[in-house]
């Protein structure tokens, strides 16, 4: 799982000093031509490293773009870090398909749901837009700014 390896290496990164189980463990990774932890071994690895850390924050965004087999092993992954290590606190965006989902690996959890705001989505290319005629009035014709910005509310609406 590439996920959980990459927030290993962040997390032993950030450390003052990185233990020695886990440079030897990369070190024979780095001989052993190109073999990699298995899920288990990284989330004993991971929980070495955020035992001499006072507080760990994992955000993660768009979990929703993972693909479905990937994305159901990582968040099981993340949920066994949250329940092995109480200074670990988590932080997950997603499109709203994924809610069950969520629901299942992260009970208890906090969910908030935020809906997108049309007007908010449409100010700032207005903006440019403005900015493009200011540079040269000929660039772009109303009707083209019109159907810009039809497409693009219509695709957040998508969201």
């Amino acid at each position: 799982m590439h996920l959980i390896g990459s927030l290993l290496r962040q997390v032993a990164s950030g450390v003052a000093q990185i233990p020695r189980e886990i440079q030897s463990t990369f070190n024979e990774l780095g001989r052993g031509g190109g073999k990699g932890l298995r899920l288990p071994d990284m989330l004993k690895l991971f929980f070495k490293v955020i035992s001499s850390i006072e507080r760990v924050y994992i955000c993660i965004d768009a979990v929703d773009e993972l693909l479905p087999q990937h994305r159901s092993e990582f968040l099981r992954a993340l949920r066994q870090i949250i329940q092995g290590a109480s200074n670990t606190r988590l932080f997950l965006t997603g499109r709203p398909y994924i809610r069950g989902e969520l629901d299942k690996h992260a009970k208890g959890a906090y969910i908030i749901h935020i809906v997108t705001d049309k007007e908010d989505i449409a100010r700032y290319p207005r903006r440019k837009m403005d900015y493009d005629d200011d540079r040269d009035p000929d660039l772009m014709t109303e009707n083209l700014k019109t159907d810009i910005m039809k497409t693009m509310l219509e695709k957040s609406s998508d969201m």
